[in-house]
Formats: C-alpha cells, sequence, structure tokens
C-alpha cells in the first residue's frame, strides 16, 4: 500500500510506508551521559480557547508522555522552550505544569530538570526582572526540581552591558539552594534573545558567560548551549571550569558532540529527543558500553529528520514535534496551544512524516499512516 504526499512544488509523489517499526524496549537511566528529553505539552482539543488566550492543556496526556520519556531511562527538561514557553504556554500555564509533572516524577522515580525564567512579565526593570526570576526560582525549588536558568526576554530588553547580566545573574546563583543548569537559547530559536549576555559578538558573549559560571562554580551543575554551531560548542565545553557539564542543545550535530573526543564530551539537553526518545535512548545505552560506532551509526540517520523539524524558522519546530507525537498515537488530536499547529506548512509535515516513518519511529506504523491520510483528506488532498 502507498500513499501520495505532497511535495514542495506543489505535486505528489508516492511514498510506500514501513509496515513494522524499529524494536525499542523500555530501559533503565544511563550511565555515560546525562540525557534530558525537553518535552511538549498536549493541548485540550475541546477548550473554546483563541491564539492569544490563556493555554488549556490536556494533563493527563502530557503527563502520559513524559512517563513514557521516563521509562526509556531520559530526563524531562519541564516547561522549556519544547512545552511552548512563551510560545503559547504563560508563566501561569507553565506554573501548573511543573508543580504536576515535578509530582508525577516523584512518584515514579524519574529525573526532571524545570525552566525559570521572566516570563510573568513583559518587560521591567533589572530590580523586576530579578524578582520575577525569584519567583520562578522558589517554585521549581519548593517542587523539588533541578532549575534551570533560561534566557530572559525581558533581561535582554532592560540590560544595558555584560555588568547587567553578571549582577542578576551572580544574585540568582548565590541563592539557588543546588547546582542549576544555566541555558544559553540563540536568536534561532527566539529573536528576542539578540544579543544575550550583553553583545551579538559571539565571543564576546562566550566571555560574559563564562565569566558567570566561573564566579559560581559551585552553584553550576551544568550549561545548556543551544546555538546550532558544533565548533562553537565545542570551544565553549573545553573552556568550562571543572566538573561543570555541557548539555548540548545542539539540534542539527548532537551525534558527534555526544559522542565527543577525546578531550571531552556533552552531555544532552534536547527537543529533538522529544520525538526520538526510545531511539536516543538505545542509542546512549551502546555507547555506555563504550561502542561509539554502533551508538553513531543508531543516532547519525536521525539528523535528516531533526534538521527538517529545526529548519528557519526554527522556533516553528514545535508544530512538527507535536506532530509526530499524534502520528506516533501519544495523543488522540494534532492541536497545539495558541493554534500553532498551523506553523508549518502541509509539505513540511508530509516530509516529517516520510522521515520518521523510515526510522521506525512510530510504535504502530499503520495508525501513522491512517492519521496522515486523515490530514490530507482535510487539506483536501487527493491522489
Amino acid at each position: 500500500m502507498t500513499i501520495e504526499l505532497p511535495d514542495a512544488r506543489g505535486g505528489l509523489r508516492t511514498y510506500e510506508p514501513r509496515t513494522e517499526p524499529l524494536a525499542l524496549a523500555a530501559g533503565t537511566p544511563f550511565a555515560s551521559r546525562t540525557v534530558f528529553s525537553a518535552a511538549h505539552v498536549v493541548a485540550d482539543p475541546y477548550a473554546d480557547t483563541t491564539p492569544d488566550s490563556p493555554a488549556a492543556v490536556d494533563w493527563d496526556a502530557t503527563l502520559a508522555f513524559r512517563r513514557h520519556l521516563w521509562s526509556h531511562g531520559l530526563g524531562v527538561a519541564e516547561a522549556m522552550d519544547t512545552a511552548q514557553r512563551g510560545m503559547g504556554l504563560d508563566w501561569a500555564g507553565a506554573a501548573e505544569l511543573i508543580r504536576r509533572s515535578a509530582a508525577e516524577a516523584k512518584a515514579v522515580g524519574g529525573r526532571i530538570a524545570c525552566g525559570v525564567g521572566t516570563d510573568q512579565i513583559v518587560s521591567g526593570t533589572l530590580a523586576e526582572v530579578r524578582a520575577a526570576y525569584e519567583e520562578q526560582l522558589a517554585l521549581v525549588e519548593e517542587s523539588g526540581a533541578q532549575a534551570v536558568l533560561m534566557a530572559s526576554r525581558a533581561l535582554a530588553a532592560a540590560a544595558r552591558s555584560p555588568e547587567d547580566y553578571l549582577e542578576v545573574y551572580g544574585h540568582l546563583l548565590r541563592q539557588c539552594a543546588e547546582p542549576v543548569i544555566l541555558h544559553w537559547l540563540g536568536p534561532m530559536f527566539d529573536p528576542a534573545l539578540e544579543g544575550y549576555w550583553g553583545s551579538s559578538d559571539l565571543d564576546a558573549a562566550t566571555d560574559t558567560f563564562l565569566e558567570v559560571i566561573a564566579a559560581h562554580p559551585d552553584k553550576v551543575d551544568g550549561i545548556k548551549v543551544s546555538l546550532l554551531d558544533a565548533g562553537r560548542e565545542v570551544a565553549l565545553r573545553r573552556r568550562l571550569p571543572q566538573g561543570v557539564r555541557c548539555y548540548t542543545g545542539d539540534d542539527f550535530h548532537y551525534p558527534e558532540l555526544i559522542a565527543g573526543d577525546e578531550q571531552g564530551f556533552s552531555h544532552a539537553l534536547l527537543g529533538i529527543f522529544d520525538p526520538l526518545g526510545p531511539l536516543a535512548a538505545q542509542a546512549v545505552r551502546v555507547l555506555d558500553t563504550r561502542d561509539t560506532a554502533g551508538f553513531r551509526a543508531l543516532l547519525d540517520p536521525t539528523v535528516e529528520l531533526s534538521r527538517h523539524l529545526f529548519r528557519a524558522p526554527t522556533r516553528f519546530y514545535k508544530t512538527g514535534v507535536v506532530f509526530l507525537a499524534w502520528l506516533a498515537g501519544h495523543q488522540n488530536h494534532f492541536a497545539m496551544v495558541g493554534g500553532l499547529q498551523s506553523a508549518r506548512s502541509l509539505p513540511h509535515l508530509a516530509r516529517a512524516y516520510e522521515l520518521a516513518d523510515g526510522l521506525g519511529l512510530f510504535p504502530d506504523p499503520k495508525l501513522a499512516e491512517d492519521r496522515m491520510r486523515t490530514l490530507l483528506h482535510l487539506y483536501g488532498v487527493t491522489p
């Protein structure tokens, strides 16, 4: 049985779906790498909402997806970019998500880290930015989760120099109860973060970032770098103080960065590990046996899918992630908070289906095919 898929040129191409999924079993946490999957939220499709209204979340399906990730040994990075933080999920929704997911992690023994930002304010003074960070940090620490200090749009707007970043982050790190992960999200993921750390010159920004870490190495578990520049990440990784980890957030070069070289490697905190969770987990377990070639053989073929999902404008990658979750049967609809399901074209989604199916990511390939046909029908595509 074949399916006709639309292409970017306005035509149809014939694709033959696979009939069997890749065999991917659940398993225990990893020995050689710490790996987080940034997880998406499942919208409530029955909620009467508009794109600018507060998010309506299907909590049962959202938490079930987190249990799926934990069952494969992955940690969950919660309430971050992949969860549409700042793109449909406001602070009230994120706070509820953090409370519920942290409680679920405690119940099942799953590892969780949660995003701490300033999205309860749109803009403000440096003092107001600090206060917003502090409010969110308190909630995450009270939940028992590890904190991820995310880049702040409000801080990017308020800061006038690298010293402002040093002051704000230094103030926060001094009061953190446990070591945190610092997150550097590039402007390809969020244009409002252009010039973060006080400069659009990435070399100068890197120096400021490292200065923050060097002043408080005991309060920094690691850094997450999402700049989509493997060479820059490796150079930064080699300059970190002893004991501070690098968690790659590079959805273009993650196999080589996690595999590492003779001077070190990156751990991972990745949005692409939402759809790739079971396959990524299997690959890391192979790496645990020091079989780097086997690890790369499993993970390298996934890069084409990841580059497709994260193609410019990169910030809309969440649409493809949720689309694949629907095809995989993790949720019963393709609706997103803020109506973001409309952010990618039908040819883009069709190619995502083709690439994911080719990798064997769908536990039930026939279900995925049927749902793809349903979407094509809704768009008026007839062979």
